[in-house]
């Protein structure tokens, strides 16, 4: 793209993007077994230095917690939820 192609809209709001995809796509996302507590406090105590994949709704309210990639998206896609990867 050039300089002379960039689209003069103006951009989208904070609540606009929030809501993007709500209700349609989920993001897997690789977390460490460390950061569990602060997104699923309800969580068991879980050891440290495990590898984690976290599933968030589009707007980020973490939906499950699992020990596979494949865990979480058959998790999304049991609820109709397109699922993309975040690193």
């Amino acid at each position: 793209m050039t300089e002379g192609n960039v689209a003069s809209e103006s951009p989208v709001s904070l609540e606009s993007l929030a809501t993007l995809g709500e209700g349609h796509i989920a993001y897997v996302k690789q977390i460490r077994s460390e950061d569990v507590p602060g997104l699923f406090p309800q969580a068991p105590h879980i050891a440290p230095g495990l590898k984690l994949f976290a599933l968030h709704a589009a707007d980020g309210t973490p939906i499950m917690l699992t020990d596979s990639r494949e865990a979480a998206i058959a998790n999304a896609w049991s609820h109709e939820l397109q699922a993309v990867s975040v690193h």
